[in-house]
């Protein structure tokens, strides 16, 4: 199973992701955290802004949703938080993995800006960066989410929401 957190930067996503994967392990150590972030520091497409453009992004979420592929024929259960700026991506996953759930994290703008803990925000919406997903590049959120939560307080434990997602995910298995 692939359970897929999509959310803008700041939104909780990794910080869920890892609880998620604590909780699930528990039941099935089968069971792996497949991040963005990190995947773009292994495909080395974190280096500059042309890294972060719309096309680099596309190739990242793509080799993003190959792994997961990849992971899931094998048996072993994803998670996977990413921004997941792509709907054809998030339709592609519907169509290919064993089974998948789908959770919007939802905050803000103004919360993200707020949080703001890896210094984007600020700097694009001072034009001096740019390809920042929710200031010049677009974000819309997911048409068909099998979960929203909203993460706009300021929460610290995040295993509330991984209890959550765990306990409705197991519906879709």
């Amino acid at each position: 199973m692939v359970i897929w957190l999509i959310g803008l930067s700041g939104a909780g996503k990794t910080a869920i992701g890892k609880e998620m994967v604590k909780l699930w392990k528990k039941e099935e150590s089968n069971t792996v955290l497949v991040d963005g972030d990190e995947m773009r520091g292994i495909f080395q497409l974190d280096r500059g802004e042309k890294d972060y453009s719309i096309e680099s992004r596309k190739l990242n979420a793509d080799r993003i949703c190959q792994i997961c592929l990849w992971l899931d024929k094998q048996g072993i259960n994803v998670v996977c938080s990413i921004l997941s700026l792509f709907e054809s991506s998030r339709e592609w996953n519907r169509e290919n993995y064993s089974s998948y759930f789908e959770v919007f994290i939802s905050v803000p703008m103004e919360k993200l800006i707020e949080r703001d803990q890896k210094n984007l925000y600020k700097p694009a919406l001072e034009s001096k960066t740019k390809n920042v997903v929710g200031v010049d590049i677009p974000f819309t959120p997911p048409a068909k989410p099998d979960l929203v939560l909203d993460n706009s307080r300021d929460q610290t434990d995040m295993s509330v929401f991984a209890n959550e997602i765990f306990e409705k995910a197991k519906q879709y298995r």
